[in-house]
């Protein structure tokens, strides 16, 4: 097994959060901040919760927010799925539907767990993600070349292409940042995820996504075509609406104009006014 991710954390200490055993998550891989409604974050390919600070900053004054990294041993979505799922039974025992955020891997991620727990979701926002990766030859692709570039060298790699996932005026203190967080990402997890897209198909699916769900998509991606995916989804789910994202790249939680808790107000006012168009 390949080095871990630093234990996150928690601030909370509520029972939910301690005693841990065999049959419960382990609780460091949880980071509970806040109190309030649950709001939980699903994280990208990396795999990390710690991505989302500049957010739960904000988002924990009226959330009880929750992140946690991604197993990197998982060789499905259903059993990610699964993995979310009982994070929910230990931070929020008495089953309070969550505001759930996915972004990119974790967006993919987070709208088959609404599809197979509608019960659990009160709202679904989806960040830069997509219903299938097209052609499936580019993912096999960077599996093959995740196993034969030395995985020392990937830090190297993410710094010199921050300017192909980075919003183009997020602060390099904040890239810093992304690069520290980031550097203890394992090649068996990224490499497993890589292998979970090349079966990830969920178009036919979108249909029966029954939650309010909100799609943002920056127009500036340039690791996958965002505005198009988020087109193509927002068109198909029932009821759901998409906000592009003006001026951002794809990792654009770190950019210092992106305030995910003023896009949700926005949205739930919508959503309390009547119908979305």
């Amino acid at each position: 097994m390949t080095p871990t991710a630093p234990a996150l954390p928690s601030s909370d200490t509520s029972p939910a959060t301690q005693g841990a055993t065999a049959t419960t998550p382990d609780p460091a891989r949880l980071h509970v901040e806040g109190h309030g409604p649950p709001l939980i974050y699903i994280p990208g390919l990396d795999g990390t919760g710690l991505l989302f600070y500049r957010q739960a900053r904000v988002l924990s004054h009226r959330f009880r927010v929750i992140t946690f990294r991604l197993r990197d041993d998982a060789l499905s979505m259903d059993e990610l799925v699964a993995d979310i799922a009982r994070h929910l039974d230990h931070t929020v025992p008495d089953g309070t539907p969550a505001v759930v955020v996915g972004e990119s891997f974790g967006g993919a991620l987070a709208m088959r767990f609404a599809l197979a727990h509608p019960a659990r979701v009160k709202q679904l926002v989806i960040l830069n993600s997509f219903a299938r990766i097209t052609p499936r030859f580019k993912l096999h692709l960077a599996i093959a070349g995740m196993r034969i570039v030395p995985w020392k060298s990937m830090q190297l790699a993410r710094r010199l292409t921050a300017w192909r996932l980075h919003s183009p005026h997020t602060h390099k203190d904040e890239i810093a940042k992304f690069l520290m967080l980031t550097s203890a990402t394992t090649q068996h997890g990224y490499v497993n995820r890589l292998r979970i897209l090349t079966h990830y198909d969920l178009r036919t699916q979108l249909a029966t996504l029954r939650v309010p769900t909100l799609y943002l998509a920056a127009d500036e991606d340039h690791l996958i075509p965002s505005v198009a995916q988020a087109t193509y989804m927002s068109a198909r789910v029932p009821g759901a609406m998409m906000r592009i994202l003006q001026g951002h790249g794809h990792g654009c939680f770190l950019a210092p104009d992106m305030d995910l808790n003023e896009l949700l107000q926005d949205w739930e006012q919508l959503l309390h006014n009547g119908p979305m168009t």
